[in-house]
């Protein structure tokens, strides 16, 4: 692999970190009831997944269960979080 191709690579993994470590520390500032009330996986649920992304990405750099949390962390942030800062605005 060449420089920029390297570059470029390491730039898309420190963005997909980001997105996990963004969605992982918004999971935890809801409480354990929006979850439910808004009808979404538990808070423990989402919190471990999430963590699980972050840790794994610092671990297995390069891997596909990368690709699979980043995925899970862009469901958590356009379809969960929304309801939930829903239920906090009413």
């Amino acid at each position: 692999m060449g420089v920029l191709e390297g570059q470029i690579a390491l730039l898309v993994a420190l963005a997909m970190l980001a997105v996990k470590i963004f969605a992982f520390v918004n999971a935890l500032t809801f409480s354990a009831e929006s979850y439910v009330a808004a009808g979404k996986l538990t808070k423990p649920a989402w919190s471990i997944g999430l963590g699980l992304g972050v840790v794994l990405q610092l671990i297995l750099l390069g891997s596909i269960l990368n690709l699979a949390f980043t995925i899970a962390a862009i469901v958590f942030l356009v379809d969960v979080r929304p309801a939930l800062a829903g239920l906090k605005r009413r």
